[in-house]
């Protein structure tokens, strides 16, 4: 008999999905994407340069890559939980430490902590609010907590575009702190300590199911194609965009519609996964992400930047919120361990990516040649994804069972 969660319950989820939503605000909006709208204003009064900002963004995925790796080792789940409290003051601290000074060697500390916390909030706090959700009976699914990361884009772009004509570079870092400052407290006040016991609340065990080895290399693979096809548009889109021919000063206006787009996509992709399956949704989602990074640069206007950037920001982070549900179906009692191995490739993707980029843009002038780059990288992972689903089917009929990737309602 499947146990039905009781109102206490029902009530302790909101509250914890609201603290997920919050970390993941603070840990990727402002921490993270903060510095995307804030780049062009960077290189205009702080003197930061083409090369040396793609140095910053690869340093910050570099310790994003180093918290994947601590966190596809650890299987304490106290453990796991002090690091992300950890991870959400840090995402504060270098926040503040991009505004008191210009030095590139402190810039470059403040976003490799900044990575370090990213990888708290969208590991560590992901993998401990699945491990909650399935503890109590409720739907393994993480869109709503993911919309937080889109409600941080949006939430970022729409604060630089409100400060700047009031402030500059360095005070609007003091005032993303702030923000940041405010959403600590629930982040961190209303995510219970993890249960360490490996049952759900009626009493029934946990139990992993590993994928093969062979699923999951091609899924690794897959996922760090997605990692270049994400990485370019979300750290030079607002640059690429104020150099296109007559959208100077609208790169602002396209990164907020990538924020909106994103905001509600997890929701929408855990629907469409329950009727297609997650890896026919993934498939799905990466054909609309190659439209999205294109769409900018072949047609051209504002009209197509801005619907790319709405198709990008719908399919980016649904492709992740789906991955790492899948990965966390596979470990209920450990979801950080396949979750922080998919994201050591995706991050490895985020280092390269913003590096390739960047030596482009010093060869042309220009960061637009990278969104050909993670187009044609992205053709190459949905080709991947559609491997990974024939190994998915000879997986299953091995073992005589559909494999969740394939199952519905879940």
């Amino acid at each position: 008999m499947s146990h039905v969660p009781d109102a206490h319950d029902r009530v302790q989820r909101r509250k914890v999905l609201f603290a997920g939503i919050c970390s993941l605000l603070l840990s990727l909006g402002v921490a993270r994407f903060a510095y995307t709208p804030l780049l062009p204003l960077m290189q205009q009064q702080a003197g930061l340069g083409l090369r040396e900002a793609g140095w910053l963004a690869s340093i910050n995925y570099a310790g994003y890559l180093s918290g994947a790796l601590v966190a596809s080792t650890i299987s304490d789940m106290v453990l796991k939980d002090r690091l992300y409290r950890l991870g959400m003051v840090l995402a504060v601290l270098s926040t503040a430490a991009m505004g008191l000074s210009t030095n590139l060697v402190v810039w470059g500390l403040s976003r490799y902590l900044a990575g370090l916390s990213s990888a708290a909030g969208l590991l560590l706090g992901t993998g401990l609010i699945l491990h909650w959700l399935m503890r109590h009976h409720f739907r393994s699914e993480l869109g709503i907590h993911f919309a937080g990361l889109g409600l941080g884009i949006a939430g970022c772009a729409a604060a630089v575009m409100l400060f700047s004509p009031a402030l500059d570079w360095a005070r609007q870092w003091f005032a993303f702190t702030t923000i940041g400052a405010v959403l600590l407290l629930p982040a961190l006040g209303w995510l219970p300590s993890p249960d360490t016991s490996g049952l759900t609340r009626s009493g029934q065990r946990l139990e992993d199911r590993p994928p093969s080895r062979t699923f999951l290399n091609i899924f690794m693979a897959a996922y760090f194609c997605a990692g270049i096809g994400y990485v370019v548009s979300a750290t030079f889109i607002v640059a690429i965009v104020n150099h296109l021919p007559g959208l100077k000063g609208h790169g602002n206006l396209v990164f907020l519609a990538i924020g909106l787009g994103a905001a509600p996509a997890c929701v929408n992709w855990d629907l469409i996964a329950r009727r297609i399956g997650d890896l026919n949704a993934l498939i799905v989602a990466a054909l609309l992400q190659i439209v999205g990074i294109v769409l900018p640069v072949t047609v051209g206007g504002l009209p197509a930047a801005l619907l790319g950037a709405l198709l990008f920001g719908g399919t980016f982070i649904g492709m992740v919120s789906l991955v790492l549900t899948m990965a966390g179906r596979f470990y209920p009692t450990r979801p950080a361990r396949m979750m922080g191995r998919m994201t050591v490739s995706y991050g490895a993707a985020q280092i390269l990516g913003p590096l390739v980029t960047a030596r482009l843009a010093a060869r042309s002038g220009s960061y637009a040649a990278g969104l050909d780059f993670a187009a044609c990288v992205m053709v190459v992972g949905t080709v991947l994804l559609l491997v990974l689903r024939a190994v998915a089917r000879a997986d299953a009929a091995k073992e005589n069972r559909l494999p969740s990737s394939f199952r519905s309602g879940q």
